[in-house]
């Protein structure tokens, strides 16, 4: 359970008693039910109500106040009218009652909590229950389990208590693969809504396919390229100079072409959703690309971006040299790229969040306070902080707790 209002001068101890009504959901209910238990001399401990197709569920913990008690027989005559009262309340209203009395230091303790996030396309009944298997293997209490999203993926996230964080987030990779779906584990706390920068690799993460191979097709070398850049993107080449040997074989291609594909380039489904939402929450937004400004200037212009870095290729008298101008945009300089919009934004690094596919984004998702490995190869999955299977780009939002009702809500402000 969640929201705790113990005061700090007060010491809660003896018993408590966890009230639970359940039924249709109406409006008042709350205000009805805590205006009358506020005639006694107790104190809330814990407060949670869940709203599900149109059935509620209100648990509240309370315990009587030790400052209005003089004796343990005081305490327990509260403890009475707390039942009595709740249970007159629930009647009235035409709802159901659980009432259950606990030791007050459970509602006083609060254990380690984290963030699961579910995305399935589509979610099936044995995925959910491989999930909640491993929670409870992994030692971990399921509290809360709420939708985020029916589209473009079904979005659900759990509020777990108890759990060890690298641990459940272990395990739970492991089951994911083998249930289709993606599982994003994340330590519970305000940091995880104050993300505050969203850093993007570009080529086959904001959009589709490889720029290079695109400028390779015009100059008919699309293969040998290709060849190079899945060697880079495994980590089995460095990046600059896989970079450079593609480049070569672009020498003596029109400028022209420059705009052509730029024009060509296809986002990713969800990129347009992600940064609209992002900017209108007040993110900033950024790229950085291994790739080419001529590309990079263009969507940062379309897409209203704060900040854009990218390589620049040579040109001279109309043609490409088949050189890149040095320094390469390379997976250091991509993480340094981070740590200098965060610095120039005023947003700490904790507070940003990272997105890329290939080896040349590593370290830049692991500087970040959240790398996602965005349909990424193995070995920047099995180095991310979370990964994203799902070909939408806009689920990202989902692991940041941003539901598809409030993506939907901005998008009718704006």
């Amino acid at each position: 359970m969640s929201d705790q209002h113990i005061p700090t001068d007060v010491t809660v101890s003896g018993t408590a008693v966890l009230l639970t009504i359940s039924g249709p959901d109406r409006p008042g209910v709350s205000n009805t039910f805590f205006t009358a238990l506020d005639a006694l001399p107790i104190l809330v401990l814990d407060v949670e109500q869940v709203v599900t197709s149109g059935q509620l569920i209100l648990a509240s913990f309370v315990v009587p106040d030790p400052t209005h008690h003089e004796s343990e027989d005081d305490a327990a005559a509260t403890l009475d009218a707390i039942e009595a009262t709740a249970a007159a309340v629930v009647a009235g209203i035409g709802l159901t009652l659980n009432l259950e009395r606990r030791p007050a230091a459970e509602g006083a303790a609060v254990p380690r909590q984290t963030h699961v996030t579910v995305l399935g396309s589509p979610l099936r009944p044995g995925a959910m229950a491989t999930i909640a298997r491993t929670v409870a293997e992994c030692g971990g209490n399921i509290e809360n389990i709420e939708r985020l999203a029916a589209y473009p993926v079904t979005a659900i996230e759990l509020h777990i208590s108890g759990a060890d964080h690298a641990s459940l987030r272990t395990r739970l990779a492991q089951e994911a693969a083998g249930s289709e779906i993606d599982v994003a584990v994340q330590p519970a706390g305000l940091h995880r809504r104050a993300k505050r920068l969203v850093l993007m690799d570009v080529d086959s993460t904001l959009i589709q396919g490889e720029v290079i191979e695109m400028l390779a097709a015009h100059a008919g070398c699309e293969g040998r390229v290709a060849d190079i850049t899945a060697a880079a993107m495994r980590g089995e080449i460095d990046f600059g100079e896989s970079l450079r040997r593609r480049v070569r074989l672009l020498a003596g291609l029109d400028v022209g072409v420059l705009e052509t594909v730029a024009r060509e380039v296809v986002l990713t489904p969800g990129a347009r959703t992600l940064v609209r939402t992002l900017r209108r929450l007040g993110y900033q937004c950024g790229i950085v690309s291994g790739g080419f400004d001529f590309v990079t200037d263009h969507l940062a212009s379309e897409l209203d971006l704060d900040f854009a870095v990218a390589n620049r290729l040579d040109v001279r008298d109309g043609h490409l040299t088949g050189q890149v101008v040095e320094p390469v945009v390379d997976r250091a300089a991509k993480a340094q790229a981070l740590r200098d919009f965060a610095r120039v934004s005023g947003v700490p690094l904790a507070q940003t969040v990272a997105i890329g596919d290939g080896a040349n984004d590593l370290d830049m998702l692991q500087t970040a306070g959240l790398g996602v490995a965005f349909n990424a190869k193995p070995v920047v999955q099995a180095a991310a902080d979370t990964s994203v299977n799902m070909p939408y780009l806009d689920t990202i939002l989902f692991l940041l707790g941003i539901s598809r009702a409030e993506v939907e809500v901005a998008d009718g402000e704006g």
